[in-house]
């Protein structure tokens, strides 16, 4: 089995699994928000929880998507802490043309999750 076979997809508004990716601006710099549990919450506590999030841009004609950041949870309630993490990335890049934003999600429980918006410039 190829690990793009264990990538699970899905409408943000209706699973709380899905990285929702929102473009907030388009100027010089690009300003992007991916959060998971947009719609519905998503648990977060020490037995279930999100613990990374990273986000991607394709630019069209690229045979290649490039990391713009990464998210990892660093607090879920260890030991007797209340400090929780809250899946929420905004990420702010340039880039020369349009292409493809992708998300990708990992719960601790139920695995690798993905969306993806183009990005018009």
């Amino acid at each position: 089995m190829a690990i793009k076979d264990l990538i699970q997809t899905g409408d943000w508004k209706g699973e709380k699994h899905i990285p929702a990716i929102e473009v907030k601006e388009k100027g010089e710099w690009i300003v992007v928000e991916v959060s998971v549990g947009k719609e519905i919450p998503h648990p977060n506590t020490p037995e279930h929880h999100i613990q990374w999030v990273e986000l991607y841009f394709q630019p069209q004609g690229s045979k290649f998507p490039y990391l713009v950041g990464r998210w990892e949870a660093a607090g879920h309630g260890y030991g007797d802490s209340t400090l929780f993490t809250d899946p929420y990335l905004v990420a702010r890049f340039k880039a020369e043309k349009s292409g493809t934003l992708y998300a990708l999600s990992f719960c601790n429980i139920h695995g690798l999750w993905t969306s993806s918006q183009e990005l018009k410039l």
